[in-house]
């Protein structure tokens, strides 16, 4: 137990009711899983407000309330603390409860629209095989170590990050690699914080069913950098014109790298091949066996961030040759009969392009590019037309199917979907609602030497249709249709 005045250090508090000499066993922000002497904060989140439920969560047992509005009737034996920000007061009180784990450890943050995952799990390799002990926070998983979690959002709560942020400090973590999210920085989650750097990838048109403007997405990404500490560094890519907007209010050290512009780390794509990318980073050659021009930027952005962090060059390179794609990012197999099936989570228009862009500097053109593609239900529509514009403009077939439709209805989302294709395009596209089905066909129609894209799922293990998940892993089904099919 912990005394509760200890964990409201560094909270703006603007009143409180009752003593803060208490002792408490735990910090909930949802009341259902509140216990005897926990604190409730009342959170407003986009579809509840923490305030109603602060009724029931003293009935279960809550010795303490954080709210951002006093309620009319207090409960005797409750204190009752009104705050500026009940979500930022979670932060710092899910830090304090933990004993601020980040500063027993090197934490980098990686954010952008897209790369964020590899950046992230690439970097947790590296440092795994350079004899390190490393924590990661990514999409797919969480990693404490050699030990696996499940990881539920891109960036988690703020009392699930400094939970295992805790246990990665009692493990001796040297080293943790977070993906950070616009939605995790914008509900504060990473307040509270130390962070040793900051990466930014690129940005591009995502998110806009959450932020109100592209304007506002870059400002909150902005924001992770403006609170950096100044012994911090920021790392950006200012092929982006973004990257330099990240840095305008920053404290911390400022680094930047490129393929295009000077930066303080270069990179020159010298071959690239379907088995990887030959690269001249800083005057030093490297073979990497990740595939094409996105990946040269995620490539160089690690370089640049374990040279910060202390690598050696040589190291750092040899490293990087050793590198392997992440599960669901340009992970491909090549069947019998010659047949190249590529699975990639590509699910904004930006993403899409870059890959499919990647696929035709490759290839021959004597094959056919055949890319079945959707676009997630309850997410932002106004991409939906561009994903079908860029698929039918770079692809020879395409098939429109359902990514996880949710609540929406399928066929809808693939008529937004079409409304993107151009006139000289339409013979290029048909729709196949059902995606086991619509990859099927895509394998069916593929002869050898033809590459079939899958895009927008990636490395997810499930489909969301109507609230209902059921296994689904793109991966594991174009290999067993491949198989079945005699190819």
């Amino acid at each position: 137990m912990v005394q509760l005045k200890d964990i409201l250090y560094k909270v703006t508090i603007n009143a409180v009711v009752g003593s803060t000499s208490l002792s408490v066993n735990a910090i909930h922000f949802d009341s259902r899983n509140v216990g005897q002497n926990d604190v409730f904060v009342a959170v407003k989140g986009s579809l509840t407000d923490g305030h109603q439920y602060i009724d029931l969560a003293i009935e279960k047992g809550a010795i303490a309330v954080v709210c951002e509005n006093l309620p009319e009737i207090f409960h005797s034996g409750v204190t009752y603390i009104e705050v500026e920000s009940a979500s930022r007061a979670l932060a710092f009180m899910a830090a304090n409860f933990y004993d601020n784990p980040s500063h027993n450890l090197k934490l980098v943050g990686v954010t952008g629209t897209n790369g964020k995952t590899t950046v992230a799990t690439l970097l947790y390799h590296m440092f795994k095989k350079a004899g390190y002990k490393v924590g990661l926070l990514s999409t797919v998983k969480i990693m404490v170590d050699v030990t696996e979690y499940p990881a539920t959002h891109t960036t988690p709560d703020s009392l699930t990050i400094n939970r295992y942020l805790g246990l990665m400090s009692d493990a001796g973590v040297e080293f943790c690699f977070m993906e950070v999210s616009s939605h995790g920085i914008h509900q504060n989650r990473t307040e509270g914080l130390l962070f040793e750097g900051g990466i930014f990838t690129n940005l591009s048109h995502d998110h806009l069913d959450y932020h109100s403007s592209f304007a506002e997405y870059r400002d909150v990404k902005k924001s992770f950098f403006d609170n950096l500490p100044k012994n911090a560094f920021a790392l950006v890519n200012i092929d982006d014109k973004n990257g330099l907007v990240m840095l305008q209010n920053t404290k911390a050290k400022k680094y930047t790298y490129a393929l295009k512009t000077y930066a303080d780390y270069r990179a020159q794509i010298l071959e690239n091949q379907m088995s990887g990318l030959l690269l001249k980073i800083n005057d030093n050659e490297v073979w990497t066996r990740l595939i094409g021009n996105f990946n040269a930027y995620n490539i160089l952005a690690i370089y640049a961030a374990s040279e910060l962090l202390g690598l050696e060059k040589v190291e750092n390179l040899r490293l990087i040759s050793e590198l392997e794609s992440v599960s669901g990012r340009f992970q491909y197999l090549i069947s019998d009969s010659n047949i190249t099936a590529i699975v990639d989570y590509a699910h904004t228009p930006d993403a899409l392009q870059n890959v499919l862009e990647t696929i035709n500097s490759i290839r021959t053109k004597n094959e056919e590019l055949i890319t079945v593609v959707g676009c997630g239900g309850d997410r932002d529509k106004t991409k939906r037309p561009e994903m079908g514009h860029i698929a039918s403009a770079l692809s020879t077939k395409v098939i429109f199917t359902s990514d996880n439709p949710r609540s929406e209805v399928p066929e809808a989302i693939i008529e937004d979907i079409e409304k993107g294709v151009e006139p000289q395009n339409y013979k290029k596209t048909i729709s196949i609602t059902d995606r086991k089905q619509a990859i099927k066909a895509a394998c069916q129609m593929a002869q050898s030497k033809d590459i079939i894209l899958i895009a927008g799922k990636g490395h997810e293990t499930y489909q969301e249709i109507k609230g209902v998940r059921t296994d689904f892993d793109d991966y594991k089904i174009v290999q067993e249709i491949l198989k079945q099919l005699g190819k």
